[in-house]
């Protein structure tokens, strides 16, 4: 599998990454302890090396219990170190109806110690800043990341939802190796970085590759979710949305059907042929879909087929969910 560069650093991973943010939190109960640590580790036999968390990803499991992400992939990784690249992200706490961001220095200096003491790592190799703060210049921010490069802390930085005029800031200041936005076909409005990701040579990490599982084609109008599953919420999941979006799932399925793929496995594969500095992050705690998306990589589409697909997105108004 032809790996691909994080930027410009040495760092090189897999063309698909693997988010985990699910295992903990977002699609209801959070897995057992127990279940996630053995679906992590069977992640990385199945090979995958690059692994997405934040400290923010916290839930509970059924019984109760807290379900912090970095602490299970901590676990998970004690013997496949040397091997992965692991990317975390400091700067937004919860609210009680959106996130708060905080990425003052001090904030970032505590949230880096706490990390890397959950994740059981001297040094991370990805840090995101979580979300942008109005409140701190990304000159501020990025000063703050080349203290924690140079004292070994970490190997390199990103931003996550960047924008243009953040970016070349911060940029400026400490070089930024990646940004992880949200992208999908449904989630097309930060194409418009593509260009600054070229000129800087900043690699582009896609999250809700599939539009938080819309994508896949396992799911219709009937289908329903727990309780605390943010999907409920998701407008994509409406009779609206699948209706709006019945033309791409149909194309989605008929392209599948002639690479003897997956609708999910398309969905990934117009990504990462489109281009070569996007990789994307799906989550999942099923094996079978984990396996699936890493296959993904395999996945040949041409410039004809991206086109056919882009056009129809062109002229399709599905609503989708944008994130907070």
């Amino acid at each position: 599998m032809n790996q691909k560069r994080l930027g410009r650093t040495d760092l090189y991973v897999n063309p698909v990454g693997l988010g985990c943010m699910g295992l903990s939190h977002a699609y209801g109960d959070a897995v057992s302890h127990d279940e996630a640590i053995e679906f992590l580790k069977k992640s990385l036999k199945t090979g995958y090396n690059f692994f997405d968390t934040a400290e923010v990803y916290v839930g509970k499991t059924s019984d109760g219990k807290i379900s912090n992400n970095e602490e299970l992939l901590g676990l998970a990784i004690e013997s496949f170190r040397g091997d992965i690249v692991i990317a975390s992200k400091f700067g937004i706490g919860i609210g009680e109806n959106s996130l708060v961001p905080d990425s003052s220095p001090e904030t970032i200096r505590k949230s880096i110690n706490a990390t890397l003491k959950r994740l059981n790592i001297d040094c991370l190799d990805l840090y995101y800043q979580h979300r942008i703060d109005p409140k701190v210049e990304p000159e501020t921010v990025a000063g703050e990341m080349q203290k924690l490069i140079d004292e070994g802390l970490i190997k390199a930085w990103g931003i996550s939802e960047a924008n243009e005029e953040y970016l070349r800031k911060a940029n400026d200041v400490c070089s930024v190796t990646a940004i992880q936005n949200r992208y999908s076909m449904l989630a097309r409005w930060h194409e418009n970085l593509f260009p600054v990701c070229e000129e800087l040579n900043i690699t582009f990490v896609a999250f809700s590759p599939m539009a938080n599982g819309f994508l896949t084609g396992m799911y219709n109008q009937n289908s329903t979710f727990d309780k605390s599953d943010y999907r409920n919420d998701m407008a994509q999941y409406t009779p609206e949305g699948f209706k709006s979006a019945q033309k791409l799932t149909d194309l989605l399925k008929s392209i599948a059907d002639d690479k003897n793929a997956t609708s999910a496995q398309i969905s990934l594969a117009w990504m990462m042929c489109k281009k070569d500095y996007i990789i994307p992050i799906p989550g999942t705690t099923s094996l079978k879909n984990m396996e699936s998306n890493l296959k993904a990589a395999s996945v040949k589409m041409s410039s004809n087929e991206i086109s056919e697909i882009d056009e129809l997105l062109d002229n399709l108004d599905v609503p989708v969910f944008g994130g907070h």
